[in-house]
């Protein structure tokens, strides 16, 4: 299929093939209202929808109907708190009747790291009564390969009476899969000027669903088929998680070589067409140390690089708690200020990070040894280590004047305002690069 610019295709996929609804009287359920499912539901509210938000948390209905945000992200409480006024966003706990569904749940991975569908199924499940045929239905969740098939068919056996070419005398339901494409701290930005990508499974679900999202995104919209889509999304995270790899062994074979690996990758970057990306104490997030699993599971013999990046990457935070217990041999109880918990700079979001399981790793091996966990963004301890009695949350400079090591694990710009008499005497295990100078 060719790129969609912004500008529908036909009536009949501005109507999501009904002819009945003009876009400016949709109506759009928003399943999940987590850091996609929220930012989605409040900017199409934003541009003329009727948005109906869902989710299983009680206390995340309540404070969408609030107007309050249940979690940090730059400008959405004000969008929030603006289309809850105008009543054009309101929550609840149960699936109501739309025009189109945003399904923007979890797919976590399980044990084995196979993708778990559960919410999405669930979802689905949800969905399939509210049904009156020519609905859209997206999937933004990110997913493995067929899972928008899945989708369709769970919504389709549970109602025999639809279809999705129209063939049982009802309008066809659209399936289309959109990946979200936005970094936190960015999302009200990223969610209008990013390109989106639609891939239905018909032609007509990726236009319908590609005039849905021209609403808002100021970005070129481009169709496919539903399986690219949902690969699309899994191959550029996993793009990012094998450089990142790169740079992650490269910290390795540095360190054992007695070599200043930012030093390294400095110099060599200065060759026009190489760009490293910098070494950390891990990869986090929701997405980049998820979503190559998945592509992994969906071909495992043909998938060697991506799993070894994966490896690679998964391997550092044992390497930094080594670190960590090598500089803490000679305390008599220990006291380590471990700076940062989210999976990234400058966000509250502790989602995968590496950064927490360094802190429990080190709590649980070491149970003598007393982290203070200076973290500026992420303020309250996940549950994780909430339950250990060795860890706690301190201010950063107490922290850091308590610590016989400071071990800094995300690159937050407010750490960049330590100075350098504080970590005087200090043990230092830099994993960001900030002090290499001073250790």
């Amino acid at each position: 299929m060719g790129d969609h610019m912004n500008t529908p295709t036909s009536d009949a996929a501005a109507g999501f093939g009904t002819g009945e609804t003009a876009p400016s009287a949709i109506t759009v359920a928003v399943i999940g209202l987590g850091y996609i499912g929220l930012p989605t539901a409040a900017i199409l509210a934003s541009n003329g929808a009727a948005v109906i938000g869902v989710d299983v948390n009680t206390a995340t209905v309540d404070a969408v109907n609030e107007g309050r945000v249940p979690f940090a992200e730059p400008d959405l409480g004000v969008f929030v708190a603006g289309a809850v006024s105008t009543g054009a966003l309101r929550a609840q706990t149960g699936t109501p009747p739309a025009d189109a569904y945003i399904v923007a749940v979890p797919t976590p991975f399980n044990a084995d790291r196979s993708a778990d569908l559960s919410y999405v199924d669930a979802a689905a499940a949800a969905i399939a009564p509210q049904l009156r045929g020519g609905e859209l239905v997206i999937l933004e969740s990110t997913s493995p390969p067929g899972t928008t098939r899945r989708m369709a068919d769970v919504i389709l056996a549970a109602r025999p009476d639809l279809s999705l070419d129209g063939s049982g005398g009802r309008p066809a339901v659209l399936f289309v899969h959109c990946p979200e494409r936005v970094l936190p701290g960015r999302i009200m930005v990223e969610l209008v000027t990013n390109d989106r990508i639609v891939g239905g499974l018909t032609p007509e679900a990726s236009a319908a669903a590609a005039a849905l999202y021209s609403r808002f995104c100021q970005g070129s919209i481009h169709q496919t088929e539903a399986t690219t889509a949902e690969m699309a999304k899994l191959v550029e995270n996993s793009y990012r998680d094998v450089n990142i790899a790169f740079a992650n062994e490269l910290s390795v074979i540095s360190e054992n070589l007695g070599v200043d690996v930012w030093e390294l990758i400095e110099l060599a970057n200065h060759h026009p067409r190489v760009n490293i990306l910098q070494p950390g104490p891990g990869v986090g997030g929701h997405c980049i140390a998820v979503d190559p699993w998945f592509i992994v599971a969906a071909d495992p013999e043909n998938s060697r690089l991506i799993r070894t990046a994966r490896e690679v990457n998964d391997a550092k935070p044992a390497r930094v708690v080594a670190s960590i217990l090598e500089a803490a041999e000679g305390s008599e109880a220990p006291v380590v200020a471990a700076l940062g918990l989210a999976f990234k700079a400058n966000v509250d979001d502790v989602r995968e990070s590496p950064a927490v399981a360094i802190v429990r790793s080190l709590a649980e091996q070491r149970p003598d040894i007393q982290v203070l966990v200076g973290s500026p963004h992420a303020t309250v301890l996940p549950r994780e280590l909430a339950e250990l009695p060795n860890v706690s949350i301190a201010e950063t400079d107490k922290a850091i004047a308590e610590a016989d090591v400071v071990a800094l694990l995300v690159d937050h710009d407010v750490f960049r305002e330590i100075r350098r008499e504080q970590l005087a005497g200090k043990r230092i295990i830099d994993t960001r690069g900030f002090w290499r100078a001073w250790a």
